[in-house]
């Protein structure tokens, strides 16, 4: 029997965060923390992409993620059984397809490419919020978002200059950011009902039951070394263990849109490293494109309107 259109409406359901004033210490804790793991994570995965196949990465940083989150007690608690097609869903959609389909779209594409169109999640994460609250974020926000993707575009273009990349590869990234944005929304109502650790311990396992058979395919082409499999350890407990708690507490607190602005972070992390351990230098755009990342970040975490009473829930 088909799902009726009240159970279709329950797997999209979001909702709007539990604090609405400007971040404060939590919030801009939790902000810092997911940028700085996710920003070092590319030096992990270049690593292990050095031996490893990338059916194999993603396969190692699911199941450590996975693996860390399961020796927390409190991330075995129930969650009710209603609520666990859209876990698996977000499972689906916002950790097994997306971190496959980076990999393979970097095939076609060159990785400044993709990081600047991953920038675009805080766009489409306000794109998707619209769509299922029915009424756009505060314009304070929606001028953030905007400042914020074009620090990021900014702090990209110097790197931009004759990189490669076609259609199917930027299409196949555009689709893992749009993937990312609906989930940001999805995860709102689940962290607010059950806390972020009982919704990604499943969520992680539903990815990985995905991900394996593309991992063991990927085994023939991969070798072992020890700086690849070290390199897996915290690329997993970090990269897909802890930040994504960490997300995922951050937009049940502030909201999907809000919550977003902290991909774009990402890329102003990674020219820390470049300059702290490769003694790399920071273009002139690149500095404008971080002051620009800021001031749009600042903008977005202002105090957010309340939603109108009137406002219909989505799933009711």
């Amino acid at each position: 029997m088909g799902a009726t259109p009240t159970q279709r409406r329950r797997l999209l359901e979001t909702g709007a965060g539990t604090r609405l004033d400007a971040f404060g210490s939590a919030e801009w804790g939790l902000l810092a923390a997911v940028a700085l793991i996710w920003g070092s994570s590319f030096l992990f995965m270049d690593i292990g992409l050095e031996s490893l196949r990338p059916g194999v990465v993603t396969m190692a940083r699911v199941g450590l993620g996975a693996a860390a989150l399961g020796l927390v007690p409190r991330a075995r608690a129930a969650v009710a059984r209603e609520d666990m097609p859209r876990v698996a869903f977000l499972g689906l959609i916002w950790i097994a397809v997306p971190l496959m389909l980076f990999p393979i779209a970097q095939q076609w594409i060159d990785s400044s490419v993709a990081g600047m169109l991953n920038g675009a999640v805080p766009l489409t994460t306000a794109a998707w919020s619209v769509a299922l609250l029915r009424r756009a974020p505060g314009r304070t926000q929606l001028l953030g978002i905007a400042v914020g993707f074009a620090g990021v575009v900014a702090i990209s273009w110097p790197e931009l200059q004759g990189s490669r990349s076609t259609a199917l590869g930027a299409a196949l990234v555009v689709l893992a950011v749009a993937l990312y944005g609906l989930s940001a929304n999805l995860a709102v109502p689940l962290q607010q009902r059950y806390g972020a650790l009982p919704v990604l311990l499943r969520a992680q396992l539903a990815a990985l039951l995905i991900v394996v058979p593309f991992g063991l395919a990927s085994l023939p082409g991969s070798r072992w070394t020890w700086d690849a499999a070290v390199a897996m350890i915290p690329l997993g407990v970090l990269g897909t263990g802890l930040a994504f708690v960490l997300m995922f507490t951050l937009v049940g607190r502030v909201g999907g849109p809000r919550g977003s602005v902290a991909i774009y972070f990402v890329p102003v992390v990674a020219i820390i490293l470049g300059v702290v351990f490769l003694s790399e230098e920071i273009a002139p755009l690149a500095a404008f494109g971080t002051a620009l990342v800021l001031a749009g970040a600042w903008l977005t975490s202002r105090r957010e309107a309340p939603p109108p009473l009137s406002a219909p829930a989505v799933g009711d």
